[in-house]
């Protein structure tokens, strides 16, 4: 039996893949699969620590660079907030650069001022773990004591507050716990929290893609669960969606299928503003969905763009000449024309997701924020 689905007119080109039940692999094929599962865990955390240690050096060596400069011309802190504008222009993808943390990073150089120290266990954590040592230990015996335990137990930066918070050091041979066991380093938490860290990637230039992913993934999340406790005929059909056109690999945010509107329902959400290119983009899935997966009782499928702004004249020229019923945001003429006047109560209202993806968004910056902290 064939594990691809092929519908509709131009079944040649256009595919959903499904991959065949894990119920029909026999036992040498999830031998491959973990050994590939842990082959590329353990690249990706070599890659992890080799990345790390190379932004803690330039961290170093910069702020080593700031403090030597500062003492030698006599310079207050302005230079640091002119040094950290010119770089944010020269570097736009790296969010490393703020005043602030330059500032961090002369401090560190300040308190650890020979380069040997590049090469002890400080320098292995993450950047907010140094942080976390710079700001919460006052000597650097205490520093380096708690530097050692992070990383031969795995903590990350949150982990390693708690524990100076909880004075370990001062408690030593008296606590009992089970870090060596419960913490292996392969899979600690600091290694996790490392590959999520934005100064890593910021370092790396990925930030903005990754943050946008992630901001993306979490809209997508919460529009979901909106969207089926309004409980007026959604049913929801899958979240990225594969789909296969041209040899070429494309992923449907959401589809639903709307019972009282008898239609398949695409949404695709940015964690930007508006670009015209997005409705191509819709458009090309709603054209998708119409020929290999819409019954020949269904209605036409509506997509709704969901984006984080959008300038109301751009949106209108860009839908103009789409024959698919497309909603952005807060324009609805085409969507709103292309739904009988009875059944229009069965979407929400634009303003009602809008409001929705106000409130995501809201929650999304406020757990940011708690995590740059």
């Amino acid at each position: 039996m064939s594990n691809r689905k092929k519908l509709g007119k131009t079944s040649e080109k256009v595919i959903i893949p499904v991959p065949p039940a894990q119920s029909e692999m026999d036992m040498p094929y999830f031998e491959l699969r973990d050994s590939i599962i842990t082959r590329i865990k353990e690249t990706r955390l070599r890659f992890i620590i080799h990345a790390n240690s190379q932004m803690i050096e330039l961290y170093w060596n910069i702020g080593n660079d700031i403090l030597r400069r500062q003492e030698a011309e006599g310079w207050g802190a302005k230079v640091i907030d002119r040094l950290s504008a010119d770089l944010k222009e020269e570097f736009p993808d790296m969010d490393g650069f703020s005043a602030r943390n330059l500032g961090s990073m002369k401090r560190f150089a300040s308190v650890w001022p020979d380069p040997k120290i590049l090469q002890q266990p400080v320098a292995k954590l993450q950047w907010r773990s140094i942080l976390t040592l710079l700001t919460k230990m006052k000597d650097n015996p205490g520093r380096e004591w708690y530097a050692q335990k992070a990383l031969e137990y795995g903590w990350s930066s949150n982990v390693l507050s708690h524990m100076i918070d909880m004075r370990l050091m001062e408690r030593e041979g008296k606590a009992v716990t089970n870090f060596s066991g419960a913490l292996p380093p392969g899979d600690s938490d600091m290694a996790e929290q490392t590959f999520k860290d934005p100064y890593l990637f910021d370092f790396i230039g990925t930030a903005q893609a990754r943050r946008e992913a992630e901001v993306e993934r979490a809209l997508v999340d919460h529009m979901e669960k909106f969207l089926l406790e309004l409980g007026q005929g959604f049913a929801f059909v899958g979240r990225q969606v594969h789909l296969e056109v041209g040899g070429s690999d494309f992923y449907v945010d959401l589809l639903f299928y709307h019972l009282k509107l008898r239609c398949y329902v695409v949404i695709e959400l940015k964690a930007r503003d508006f670009e015209p290119g997005d409705v191509s983009q819709l458009n090309m899935y709603q054209n998708i969905v119409n020929d290999i997966l819409r019954h020949p009782d269904d209605k036409p499928t509506i997509g709704l763009l969901l984006v984080k702004g959008k300038n109301r004249t751009v949106v209108e020229y860009s839908l103009s000449g789409y024959a698919n019923p497309i909603g952005v945001a807060d324009w609805q003429n085409e969507i709103t024309s292309a739904v009988p006047d009875d059944l229009k109560s069965s979407l929400p209202t634009i303003e009602e997701i809008e409001r929705e993806m106000e409130f995501a968004e809201n929650q999304i910056a406020t757990t940011d924020d708690k995590d740059d902290d």
